[in-house]
């Protein structure tokens, strides 16, 4: 079995990912900066092997990733931390796997990292997450369902709902992820290509358990993988449904933010502003709100003309605990080795379909 390294352990998102891992069976490698909460959280999870790693330290990174291991990063924002780690695994022809929801380092990471990855014979897994393997996946079962179809697949929309009261519910980490890539460029894959757009500014609506339910366009990795998993889509649509009654007056106001995004320094004034704004924000979300939180994911496939062939859904637990989940089943399979192509892939590139599946319902994952 390949050794695993989790880079970010002593974060939300990673300590809640050490656990799971742990509870997996796993013996991962806790990566990060403070040697005291490393310490702690190795006394918690069993006495794991600890390594004091700065993710933007690419001489120690070079040390901490060895040719043929499994690095889970959960250290963000990835916009701003993630390069020098994918590098390292490239560099060492490993596994990587993240966390990121994070639209502007998803294509980062399949545009220019993607090749140098098959080089060297690394595979490159980013949002292997809550933030967007769900949609990879419904996307893919929708597609499989209309392959019987009379008429050819050509489009699918996906939709992320979150059933519960949200807010409150992020973690310091998310929201400074979130500010971080504000003002970034967007994209949509439409007539075969991966195009610009600005997040935000298209929505519709979702019937979800009897029920309209308005999402807002933004970029994930469905994009880039779902195109793969059938070549002959024309267009690949996700939509975010967080926001509730306010996906209106987010999309009304998505063309301003594009047009403030043109303004030299804008990007970097928003990024300080962001930060202020997380360091304001809990470390830990509030537990007893997430407990109340669960995840419903929808896809449907059209043909052409607009006809839908087939629809499919998932229902989940909360946003980390499914991350957490996700990646530690995700990291298992890597290390037993799971992962048989290479370069920058999607989820279904990068397990098939049915070992997709078979990670999603080990994580708590109901498919419909």
């Amino acid at each position: 079995m390949r050794r695993i390294v989790l880079l970010g352990a002593t974060g939300y998102t990673g300590t809640r990912t050490a656990h799971a891992m742990v509870a997996a069976g796993l013996t991962p490698v806790l990566a990060g900066r403070n040697a005291s909460r490393l310490r702690i959280l190795s006394a918690q999870t069993g006495g794991l092997e600890t390594d004091i790693v700065d993710v933007v330290d690419a001489a120690r990174l070079g040390e901490a990733i060895r040719p043929g291991d499994v690095v889970v990063d959960t250290a963000g924002p990835f916009s701003e931390l993630g390069g020098p780690v994918v590098r390292a695994v490239i560099d060492a022809g490993a596994v990587y796997l993240d966390s990121t929801g994070e639209s502007p380092y998803i294509r980062d990471v399949f545009e220019r990292y993607g090749a140098r990855a098959e080089r060297t014979g690394a595979a490159l897994v980013p949002a292997f997450g809550h933030d967007w393997l769900p949609g990879n996946l419904t996307g893919a079962l929708a597609l499989r369902a209309a392959a019987g179809a009379t008429r050819e697949a050509s489009a699918v929309q996906i939709g992320y709902f979150l059933d519960g009261d949200a807010r409150g519910g992020a973690s310091r980490g998310t929201v400074r992820s979130i500010a971080g890539m504000a003002l970034a460029p967007g994209y949509r894959f439409s007539d075969g290509a991966l195009r610009e757009e600005t997040a935000g500014v298209r929505r519709r609506d979702f019937e979800v358990d009897g029920r309209a339910r308005t999402a807002i366009s933004i970029g994930g990795s469905e994009q880039f993988g779902l195109p793969r998993y059938a070549p002959q889509l024309a267009q690949v649509d996700v939509f975010l449904g967080w926001l509730g009654g306010a996906s209106a007056v987010a999309s009304t106001a998505a063309p301003l933010l594009g047009a403030a995004a043109r303004v030299p320094g804008a990007g970097r004034l928003a990024g300080r502003l962001g930060s202020l704004v997380a360091d304001r924000v809990p470390e830990a979300p509030d537990a007893e709100k997430l407990g109340a939180i669960s995840t419903v994911v929808v896809a449907e496939v059209f043909d052409r003309w607009g006809t839908r062939l087939a629809q499919s859904r998932i229902d989940g637990p909360e946003p980390y605990a499914m991350t957490a989940a996700l990646l530690a089943r995700g990291a298992a399979a890597a290390a037993q080795g799971g992962i048989t192509s290479v370069g920058a892939l999607g989820p279904v590139d990068a397990f098939g379909l049915d070992g997709l599946v078979r990670i999603a319902e080990a994580s708590g994952i109901r498919i419909s």
